[in-house]
């Protein structure tokens, strides 16, 4: 799966809500390898999206349509500054991945120094025992980006069981698994990007 990630600052979330919706009713149908986008806007106005295609090949094929070109061209007129592109060719889904079933998203960004590594640490632990811990988390995606940043996007239940369980104190097994995860990420400060009502549409 490949990822393409936008992001930028936006004067008004209802203009770019009514635009993304536009663009899933109108162009989404007619798209190539698309099948998903998780995006929203943060408390500060910092607008994320994160688009899902089948390959990078189907991505660009899909920007190349003309309709696509004159919804950007509109659509871009609505940031207040530069918008940001992450073309993400390494990509991992943890758990049940996303969900449109979320009602609460959280991604958050640094830096990685070993993806692949990350990943199969990922992959040899006890899916049952992480969820049985934290059965607010729904699923997951990581991305990698080629600058060497990554964006790990968590899928809640709610903000409410999100904030509560975070609160507990995790079972060793879970605290041991993220001590060790974190030889993986190059430094330990991290941006955190809460979706308090995510946009998520699939095909």
């Amino acid at each position: 799966m490949f990822i393409q990630i936008m992001q930028g600052k936006v004067g008004d979330p209802g203009e770019l809500k009514a635009a993304a919706d536009r663009w899933a009713h109108e162009l989404a149908p007619g798209s190539i390898g698309w099948l998903g986008t998780t995006a929203g806007v943060t408390g500060d106005g910092t607008f994320i999206a994160l688009v899902h295609f089948e390959s990078p090949e189907a991505a660009r094929q899909n920007s190349d349509r003309p309709e696509q070109a004159q919804w950007w061209a509109e659509t871009s007129k609505l940031f207040s500054g530069e918008v940001t592109f992450h073309d993400c060719t390494e990509t991992e889904v943890w758990g049940g991945g996303g969900s449109d079933a979320a009602g609460f998203v959280q991604v958050i960004q640094g830096r990685v120094r070993d993806f692949a590594g990350l990943v199969d640490h990922m992959r040899q632990q006890d899916e049952k025992a992480m969820q049985a811990a934290r059965p607010d988390i729904i699923g997951g995606v990581s991305a990698a980006h080629p600058d060497g940043g990554i964006s790990d996007v968590l899928y809640f239940t709610t903000e409410a069981e999100a904030r509560e369980n975070e609160r507990k104190e995790p079972p060793e097994q879970m605290k041991a698994m993220m001590e060790e995860m974190m030889r993986f990420y190059e430094g330990d400060e991290f941006t955190y990007l809460d979706l308090k009502t995510p946009w998520l549409y699939t095909r």
